[in-house]
């Protein structure tokens, strides 16, 4: 038992337990989970590929099937991952047009 940490009490579990391990519970809680198109699950810095060929609003290019996008984002939110390519700056790109590698 550490004398430095401090105990919150969980309402939950009705247990006390130290902050940092109740910060990580919440946080698992509330972890969105991002699938791509065929069901794999998504992690940051993961490589994706296109699997359909997608028109760049604002960029006037066109991304092609099956251009790998590496070390992407996630956002938060479950359909959106953000991602560098060069040339494009802020993509962002739906979870449904991408394939885990």
């Amino acid at each position: 038992m550490s004398g430095d940490e401090d105990y919150v009490y969980d309402e939950d579990s009705g247990e006390w337990m130290p902050a940092s391990e109740l910060a990580a519970k919440q946080a698992a809680e509330n972890a969105v989970e991002v699938r791509d198109a065929v069901g794999n699950l998504l992690a940051d810095g993961d490589s994706v590929t296109l699997v359909k060929d997608l028109d760049v609003k604002g960029a006037g290019q066109t991304l092609k099937r099956g251009t790998v996008i590496p070390a992407i984002r996630l956002t938060g939110d479950e359909q959106e991952i953000d991602c560098r390519y060069p040339g494009i700056k802020g993509l962002v790109l739906r979870a449904e047009f991408v394939k885990k590698r």
